[in-house]
């Protein structure tokens, strides 16, 4: 599964972007789906997952309320809206979908099989 994420920039603080990202020929059907994060310096973290199965959906603390995460069936496309955006969420954001995963592995990196190339975003003060 090749995916590709799309969407970064430089944005002020307090606005918004939207990310995205396709999987070539798929539409993520019976897959979890993810972001991940990673700023210079500092470790890869969770941000947020989506279950296109039963469409729950999980966040990191750090984003809930600011960002959503959702998903385009028909396109097959992976969105995160990311709202009141904040200098410490720049970091270059990476999807990821598994077609299987297990659920205390949800927020590992290690535990996700296919990964896009990453889009940075970059929030100026």
């Amino acid at each position: 599964v090749q995916l590709q994420a799309s969407g970064g920039g430089l944005v002020q603080a307090g606005g918004s972007l939207r990310l995205s990202c396709t999987a070539s020929g798929r539409t993520f059907s019976g897959y979890t789906l993810a972001w991940f994060r990673q700023a210079t310096g500092k470790e890869r973290e969770f941000v947020a997952a989506l279950k296109s199965t039963n469409s729950n959906t999980f966040y990191a603390d750090s984003v809930k309320g600011r960002f959503t995460i959702s998903r385009d069936k028909a396109q097959g496309t992976l969105y995160l809206q990311m709202n009141s955006l904040q200098p410490e969420d720049t970091a270059v954001y990476y999807c990821t979908a598994s077609r299987t995963i297990i659920h205390s592995n949800l927020r590992v990196p290690t535990g996700h099989s296919y990964w896009g190339q990453g889009t940075l975003v970059t929030v100026s003060s």
